[in-house]
């Protein structure tokens, strides 16, 4: 079973920002419908109920930016 995430990402201001993002949170469990946006700071996706925020967190920071 998946559960979908919605985050609000600091620092992201362009398509290379989001393609980093994208590429970094495609990788946890489960990970599908990976949606980011520069524009609006945000990201949503859906990943396997197994998955928790730190290993979310870390995506994010792996990737280069802090969420809000």
């Amino acid at each position: 079973m998946s559960k979908v995430i919605d985050l609000k990402i600091e620092g992201m201001t362009c398509g290379h920002c989001e393609m980093t993002v994208t590429k970094e949170l495609s990788k946890l469990p489960g990970a599908q419908d990976v949606k980011v946006s520069s524009q609006t700071g945000t990201a949503s996706l859906s990943v396997d109920e197994s998955v928790d925020q730190a290993q979310i967190l870390a995506a994010v920071e792996d990737a280069g930016y802090k969420l809000s």
